[in-house]
């Protein structure tokens, strides 16, 4: 499976349990994107109001298109709709990212 790294910023809510948790990723236009959702979805630690914050995170997503930009950089489209509907606050779940950005996992 393939992810998309991101940063895990703050803890928002113990409810629903596991907790809420915030990260953010940026694109490659340097455009901040912004999601909610439980902290399992972002991590395998086990998350809290104590855990230190920022930490690495991880998005799964899809790969849907590569291509390379004109400074040479390989550069993906995702989707993070796919495999576990996660979605950006304002809703977006379509991104394009720098592959270096990309991490397989388990």
């Amino acid at each position: 499976m393939v992810g998309i790294k991101v940063q895990i910023t703050k803890y928002i809510d113990d409810d629903p349990q596991p907790g809420i948790v915030e990260c953010r990723l940026f694109d490659v236009y340097g455009k901040e994107w912004v999601f909610q959702d439980k902290s399992v979805i972002f991590s395998s630690d086990i998350l809290n109001a104590d855990s230190n914050y920022p930490q690495p995170g991880v998005i799964a997503c899809e790969i849907t298109k590569s291509w390379q930009g004109a400074d040479g950089r390989e550069i993906v489209s995702i989707d993070t709709a796919s495999p576990w509907a996660v979605e950006a606050v304002t809703g977006e779940t379509d991104f394009d990212v720098l592959r270096e950005q990309i991490i397989e996992f388990q």
